[in-house]
């Protein structure tokens, strides 16, 4: 399920997202209000990371905080527009400062890491396709961030254009995999076991000789390099994460090298 943000009114949208403090308190006085914008998203984020993105709803996020989804929309016009801010709201979890003198690749390995954990928090970000961005305040500020980390590295515009993409798209690449290795027994019923026994002992009767059509595959999975039967979600999970830093680890040395020739 790929769900696009930036699909609500223009002005409703971005209006929302980069209000202050000021205009959320604006008009205002007298006793604190029941409802806000604040405590939408905080509610929408709630629902999707509890049920799942196809979950979320304006009814949904209404019953949560007690009200009829009509008492929402004085706050936020619609699902569309509150899609934006909880995207932008988890945003704001990303790490956005690092310490300089432990160096960039020290840097962007810890946020790295602290991001790939952030999307396991919520995974349902990750079915929101990264198209058009949402433009947010938190959004761009992350964005901010990882340019600040990596611009230590002395690359071109050009190439710091293309690794801070690219590290982005390995960290929810990978995330939403390991998302996937959590949910894959209770979405579907049957146990990550269950699943590898009842193929592994297929394909072992119908494929024979499958060390010598698959040499490269077979030599992997002998070093340990590969899922065997019988994993299950925990092991794919971290099996997952592992080759995320291996990645990580080689895209950094990469950046190193071209570094080092520009």
């Amino acid at each position: 399920m790929t769900v696009f943000a930036g699909q609500g009114d223009p002005h409703s949208s971005m209006s929302l997202l980069w209000r202050g403090p000021e205009e959320r308190r604006a008009g205002r006085s007298g006793p604190k209000p029941a409802l806000s914008v604040d405590a939408i998203v905080t509610a929408g984020i709630a629902v999707a990371d509890a049920e799942g993105m196809a979950a979320l709803s304006m009814r949904a996020v209404g019953q949560r905080l007690g009200r009829t989804a009509m008492a929402l929309y004085t706050y936020v016009p619609g699902k569309a527009e509150l899609l934006d801010l909880m995207h932008d709201r988890v945003l704001a979890e990303l790490p956005t400062g690092h310490d300089p003198a432990a160096g960039w690749r020290a840097a962007a390995t810890a946020w790295a890491e602290e991001a790939f954990t952030c999307y396991l928090r919520h995974p349902w970000v990750l079915q929101i396709s990264q198209a058009r961005p949402v433009l947010g305040p938190a959004e761009l500020g992350a964005m901010e961030a990882v340019l600040r980390i990596l611009d230590g590295a002395g690359l071109a515009p050009r190439q710091l254009r293309g690794v801070v993409a690219a590290l982005w798209q390995l960290v929810r690449g990978m995330a939403r995999t390991a998302a996937e290795a959590r949910a894959a027994a209770v979405d579907t019923g049957v146990a990550d076991e269950e699943w590898w026994y009842a193929r592994s002992t297929q394909l072992a009767s119908l494929a024979p000789d499958f060390a010598e059509r698959f040499p490269l595959l077979t030599a992997l999975e002998s070093a340990g390099g590969a899922p065997e039967a019988g994993d299950g979600a925990g092991d794919l999970e971290e099996r997952t994460r592992e080759a995320f830093r291996t990645g990580l680890a080689v895209l950094l040395d990469g950046v190193e090298a071209a570094a080092a020739r520009s």
